[in-house]
């Protein structure tokens, strides 16, 4: 069973006493600020149990929600934040798999016609800024974030890299800022950007996607940080999440400022689980793998006066619902030509429910249908190294990269075993072929390594699953 939403009562009747839901509707449309950190573990954040101090973004959770159910519909980032932009499976919006600077990613990107958040935003009168990591497809006609809706974009467009292409070039809009940018100045930068941003003065609501590179590799905490939790390479990750916890805080401190923190949603999510440093404790696995550690991460969401605070919540959600929550708030229609996977869940944030909008939720990788649920069972699927992308087809030592491989199905109750380690299948079998159902179902919708769905869109890929 769920356990009910924990929740302040004077938020409650404050609530009640104004009509929550309604006002919503009426009033003036907020400012919404994304905050999506890379490679951030469930376990790396103090509110999530780690021993390492996130004041800033514990004080967020504290204020307002904090999901223990939040999934991204990807492993690895590319698809993560593809299906985020546009509230889709990556197999349903045709960006399946992660994208390199190399010739065979040339033409691959987000395609122009899925209509992403910041597009959305716009037709409701939002002004739109993208600041950090895009890796959608920059330099792929139609796929450059000015492409997709954003007014103004700051960034590395991909991971960082000084021998890959121009991964280590800061880009404003279209031009190069500077070239050969060191790593160590990227976060101060764009948190200076950000900071400047809501410090200015103008009329239109504004949508920020503060899209950091921490804590993906490398791990180049800036010099302030460094050092500043001990020694080695453990610690050196534990100084980069204090300096992105540090952005965070200056990020609420210009919004308090300028007095508009009531008037602002702010999300915090990591766009999946920690590669080999990071935590995703108490889960299984990370990133590359369908195990809850790679799927599973930080939800925190915060806005004073309409979220009330101190919650947690339990509730199955989905980065994809975040294009349908921010629309409802815009007064922005959704699209009626096209299937979003994401649920309105302005309900679940503001205490009116405890329950999941969704029934079922679909492990991928890459191409491959890996695992399915519902809130509280868990079915992953036979799978070979053969089906696998080529992030997942070898463990290379990294001992979260788990159940690589499996020869017959395993299932988990999630409610009582979240670390997936007791395979309840024979228990259970009822449970086991309901789930089986829903992945022929979803596999007939939107493929399978070896299946086309009715609702995929193509990828236009060689050999997908091969890096090269």
């Amino acid at each position: 069973m769920k356990t009910p939403l924990i929740i302040v009562s004077v938020f409650l009747g404050v609530a009640q006493f104004l009509g929550l839901a309604p006002s919503l509707a009426a009033a003036e449309k907020p400012n919404i600020i994304l905050i999506f950190a890379d490679d951030v573990g469930y376990g790396d954040l103090g509110c999530y149990g780690s021993r390492v101090s996130t004041a800033e973004i514990d004080r967020l959770a504290s204020e307002g929600l904090r999901s223990t159910d939040c999934l991204v519909a990807a492993n690895v980032c590319g698809p993560s934040r593809a299906a985020l932009m546009t509230g889709r499976f990556p197999m349903r919006c045709g960006h399946p798999i992660s994208r390199h600077n190399t010739t065979k990613y040339e033409e691959y990107g987000i395609a122009a016609d899925e209509l992403t958040i910041a597009e959305l935003l716009k037709t409701a009168g939002y002004y739109t800024k993208m600041v950090g990591k895009w890796h959608l497809g920059f330099h792929v006609d139609g796929s450059h974030p000015l492409d997709a809706g954003f007014d103004e974009y700051l960034g590395l467009h991909s991971n960082y890299s000084k021998t890959h292409g121009d991964a280590d070039t800061l880009y404003r809009n279209r031009k190069v800022e500077q070239d050969g940018i060191d790593f160590e100045k990227v976060t101060t930068l764009y948190t200076d950007e950000v900071v400047d941003f809501i410090q200015a003065e103008r009329e239109q609501p504004f949508f920020i996607y503060f899209s950091h590179h921490i804590a993906h590799a490398p791990i180049l905490p800036s010099q302030p940080f460094r050092g500043t939790t001990g020694k080695g390479r453990a610690s050196a990750y534990n100084d980069f999440v204090q300096e992105l916890d540090h952005s965070v805080g200056r990020v609420m401190t210009a919004l308090q400022e300028t007095g508009i923190a009531d008037d602002t949603l702010v999300v915090f999510l990591s766009d999946n689980g920690p590669a080999v440093n990071g935590s995703a404790k108490p889960l299984s696995g990370g990133k590359y793998v369908t195990m809850e550690g790679g799927h599973r991460v930080p939800g925190i969401f915060y806005w004073p006066g309409r979220i009330p605070a101190a919650q947690v919540s339990d509730a199955m959600i989905t980065s994809m619902d975040l294009l349908p929550l921010f629309a409802h708030l815009a007064d922005a229609e959704l699209p009626s030509d096209r299937k979003l996977d994401g649920k309105n869940i302005i309900d679940l944030l503001t205490g009116k429910t405890n329950q999941s909008p969704h029934r079922y939720f679909y492990y991928y990788n890459g191409l491959n249908l890996q695992a399915v649920r519902n809130e509280r069972w868990k079915l992953h699927l036979p799978r070979t190294i053969e089906d696998q992308p080529y992030w997942a087809k070898k463990a290379g030592g990294n001992p979260k990269k788990i159940h690589l491989s499996l020869q017959e199905p395993m299932l988990f109750d999630l409610d009582s075993d979240i670390g997936e380690k007791k395979n309840v299948i024979s228990q259970h079998p009822e449970v086991a072929s309901e789930l089986m159902k829903q992945a022929e179902q979803i596999r007939a919708e939107i493929g399978d390594v070896d299946a086309k769905g009715s609702d995929q869109r193509p990828h236009g890929l060689d050999n997908p699953h091969s890096k090269t």
